[in-house]
């Protein structure tokens, strides 16, 4: 029997939390783990007690052409970020990030709605890589190498 690898591991529930997303152009999950133990998760979406875009049925940057790092017009919290904010710096420090995600194919609006495709490389924005990096965050993974 082969298993797969940690990070494949970790990489797809990273992917199941990004089912969580209430932003309509991507769903993003992020999942920190240190010593073998998952400490936090988190994906992306409004800001608590503000209404979701899922819910309203709209989002700004929708048919924006994606412009990496520049989000102006989205109010969404990032799913690194949401992690980040889970947990206290000392859990973090050595800990690895993992990163999965899916975005709306723009060609594929059915009737049954939007259609999402899971995505190759996810890569932090460089704000959340900022963050990552001053969490003590020692690894990330975005894409699985095997």
């Amino acid at each position: 029997m082969k298993r797969i690898s940690k990070d494949k591991y970790y990489l797809n529930i990273a992917f199941a939390v990004c089912k969580r997303s209430n932003c309509l152009k991507r769903h993003y999950g992020a999942v920190i783990v240190k010593d073998d133990v998952i400490v936090a998760t988190g994906y992306n979406g409004s800001p608590r007690g503000e209404e979701n875009c899922c819910d309203v049925g709209f989002c700004n940057r929708l048919s924006v052409p994606s412009n990496y790092g520049d989000y102006s017009g989205c109010h969404s919290v990032h799913a690194e970020q949401n992690a980040l904010l889970a947990t206290d710096r000392s859990k973090l420090i050595g800990a690895t990030l993992y990163l999965a995600g899916e975005e709306y194919l723009e060609d594929m609006i059915y009737d049954v709605g939007f259609v999402y495709k899971r995505m190759d490389k996810c890569v932090p924005c460089p704000i959340c890589k900022r963050m990552i990096d001053n969490a003590g965050i020692a690894r990330v993974v975005g894409e699985l190498n095997e």
